[in-house]
């Protein structure tokens, strides 16, 4: 049960990360001549920035499996996001740029899971 508790810490780390993210990126456009076309791009960073650091402190805590553990709070970090996309009227269509986002949040989480297991270990 404890794991469980550390994977859902885990994906609420991972979104209070990108909030505070999004936030310095929103007063970054606000205040600077920075274009809005590099939402998609930044936004899509964030997201895989905030999924490692939240996975990589969570195996640092669970100790082991950390591809395993990263992988699950990869995945049910941007499976959430979509759910919750597609109940606030944005739609849920699953694209091959969707596809793609589901993979690469799944592998960054699962390197963010062996970073911080290796990071216990040394």
């Amino acid at each position: 049960m404890s794991r469980f508790i550390m994977i859902l810490k885990g994906v609420l780390c991972a979104y209070i990360l990108n909030i505070l993210f999004l936030v310095i990126y929103a007063a970054i456009l606000a205040h600077t001549s920075v274009s809005e076309s590099t939402m998609p791009t930044v936004i899509f960073i964030i997201n895989l920035l905030g999924i490692f650091i939240s996975t990589s402190i969570t195996s640092i805590k669970i100790k082991e499996n950390g591809m395993k553990y990263g992988a699950i709070i990869g995945a049910i970090y941007i499976i959430t996001l979509y759910l919750i996309g597609s109940l606030s009227g944005i739609g849920l269509s699953l694209t091959s740029y969707a596809i793609s986002t589901i993979i690469f949040n799944i592998l960054i989480g699962m390197t963010g899971g062996i970073v911080g297991v290796n990071l216990v270990k040394n």
